[in-house]
């Protein structure tokens, strides 16, 4: 279990400076075919810090609005407000706040930028079908996200992948209008051009590929995580059977969530838009936010 996590945490150190090396890589790219390199290195990072500052203050509210989310009193949900409070003293943080989603599929999520500002919320659905050692399971699994921070991972990457994706595409646009081509065949006249028509495709191919290569890199880094928090939380419950058997019951549930959305179906416990199973196609996991059911059965199992 101990190797299991510190592996999965060596792999999301790696990620997080892989994002970071590809805004680099696109932002230096941008400037330097503009004839300013260090100028669009800049203007790339200062995107990226703005974005983080924005989701760092205020993506909890929005995802709990988005999710439509409403807070539950211990009065209301006396058991899950219990499980909580036990699960936020074995692992040393404050007790999140606690929502409850109106939603039949069983799943859950959990938000804020740290173990003080941090909110757990669940689905009607989950609070149906589960008893309490599953409960526990899946709550443990997202008290884990809590205390790793893995919001704030996850904020980090979505805002360097957004910045990716603005700067790839404002590049483009201004290629496809012709205001930088014009300026890029100019330059490209005298001896310098053949060496400067290479660098331009190379540059040029990466900054298609960046956003694609962005969107992997976030998904890995979601996976990722998602393993980890699978392995803490059997730990943090000290019964790994009641994470395997809530896993199981999710699997055989409908997954089609209302108030998911791309931009949110990171956060969650499982995949709340597609079914997993041993049909889905190679190219459907590449692009999933959560690894397959199967495995993270598997590997609970081993454990």
């Amino acid at each position: 279990m101990y190797e299991q996590i510190a592996s999965n945490k060596r792999k999301t150190f790696v990620l997080l400076i892989v994002s970071f090396l590809l805004l680099v890589a696109v932002g230096y790219v941008i400037g330097y075919l503009y004839g300013t390199p260090w100028v669009g290195l800049a203007i790339a990072v200062g995107i990226a810090l703005l974005l983080q500052i924005g989701a760092y203050y205020s993506g909890d509210k929005i995802v709990l609005a988005s999710a439509r989310a409403r807070a539950v009193t211990p009065e209301d949900e006396p058991r899950l407000h219990n499980i909580v409070e036990g699960l936020a003293i074995a692992a040393g943080v404050p007790k999140p706040a606690v929502y409850v989603v109106p939603e039949q599929s069983p799943n859950a999520f959990a938000t804020g930028r740290d173990p003080e500002h941090s909110s757990v919320a669940v689905t009607q659905g989950l609070l149906d079908t589960m008893n309490r050692v599953e409960l526990e399971g899946v709550l443990g699994h997202e008290l884990s996200h809590v205390v790793d921070r893995d919001i704030l991972y996850g904020t980090i990457v979505a805002t360097v992948i957004g910045a990716v994706v603005l700067l790839s595409e404002f590049f483009l646009r201004s290629w496809w209008w012709g205001g930088f081509g014009g300026r890029r065949s100019d330059r490209g006249n005298g001896n310098g051009g053949v060496v400067e028509l290479i660098v331009f495709a190379v540059g040029f191919a990466l900054l298609i590929l960046a956003p694609l290569l962005g969107q992997l890199i976030r998904l890995a880094v979601s996976r990722n995580r998602e393993y980890l928090a699978d392995a803490q939380g059997a730990m943090l419950t000290r019964y790994p059977p009641g994470l395997i058997s809530a896993l199981k019951k999710i699997q055989d549930a409908p997954h089609a969530m209302k108030s998911a959305n791309n931009a949110t179906a990171h956060l969650w416990f499982e995949q709340p838009s597609r079914v997993q199973g041993p049909q889905t196609g190679r190219m459907e996991k590449l692009f999933s936010t959560h690894p397959p059911i199967e495995e993270r059965i598997r590997r609970l199992e081993e454990m």
